[in-house]
């Protein structure tokens, strides 16, 4: 019987120290033993697996993480942000890390510029760090990072943009306020050289992911939370390659000629302007 073998991988689990790991493989075991009844997985097919699997750690460097693209076009990455979405209602909803977030952002100034290369369309993105109650949280840290205005992250073009472009590490004022200049974003493909594109094209999917600027938003006592803002009117909010988007993240990305924001940012007018209110759960 088939089942003999999936029992007796079960029980060789039975002595795991850890009831965690004990819980965790043991589910994994039944299940995937489920998956090769249920689809009568061959031989080659599970050789083909592997080597799929062997080339997405092959793939993996210092500045990319083909396993962590792989979970978010399995929608696996959105699925835990939302098993373990914040219980609050005021809380900022949270979306996927991605695969970018691999190099510290610098450390910058209240209201510094984050795009170093400075060809995209002017943009100043504010907002505050709020506790769920309403209460603004001074010296807040605000992690920003974001592709440039044609849809590359730094670490996807070292010898085009300099270090740390896009990227910023802020902290907020007295009021939990925080700023900075950059450019609006533009939707992009994220990396189809590599297994998860070989993927993509063998299920007929489109690789692209909407306008977006990346934050991760963290202050004492309370628990962090990691999100996007996405641009209003993007053609691929409605189908985005790794099933990030929440509503409640859109934003317009409005022009305005604000001549007092323009001049304490030093951009000329008009420019586009976003803002985002960052919701922390108290722990």
């Amino acid at each position: 019987m088939t089942t003999d073998v999936t029992d007796e991988a079960i029980r060789s689990l039975r002595d795991t120290a850890d009831p965690r790991l004990r819980e965790l493989l043991t589910a994994l075991v039944r299940h995937l033993h489920d998956f090769a009844r249920e689809t009568r997985l061959t031989q080659e097919e599970w050789a083909a697996a592997i080597r799929f699997l062997t080339a997405t750690g092959q793939t993996c460097t210092d500045t990319r993480q083909e396993f962590i693209l792989l979970s978010d076009v399995l929608g696996l990455s959105m699925l835990l942000e939302t098993l373990h979405g914040h219980g609050s209602p005021a809380a900022t909803e949270s979306t996927v890390l991605g695969p970018f977030h691999m190099t510290a952002s610098p450390a910058r100034e209240p209201g510094a510029n984050i795009d170093l290369v400075g060809d995209g369309e002017p943009c100043v993105v504010s907002g505050r760090v709020l506790s769920a109650d309403g209460t603004p949280l001074p010296g807040a840290a605000v992690d920003v990072w974001q592709a440039d205005g044609n849809g590359f992250y730094d670490v996807q073009q070292p010898d085009v943009q300099p270090p740390g472009n896009g990227r910023g590490l802020f902290t907020t004022d007295s009021e939990g306020r925080f700023r900075c200049r950059t450019c609006v974003p533009s939707s992009y493909p994220i990396p189809t050289d590599g297994p998860v594109g070989d993927l993509l094209r063998a299920t007929r999917r489109h690789p692209y992911r909407p306008a977006h600027i990346h934050f991760i938003a963290s202050a004492p006592d309370h628990t962090p939370v990691t999100t996007h803002i996405f641009v209003a009117g993007d053609e691929y909010l409605d189908s985005d390659a790794v099933f990030a988007v929440k509503q409640s993240l859109v934003r317009d990305f409005a022009p305005t000629d604000d001549p007092a924001l323009a001049a304490e940012s030093g951009v000329p007018t008009p420019f586009r302007h976003a803002h985002i209110d960052l919701v922390l759960e108290r722990v």
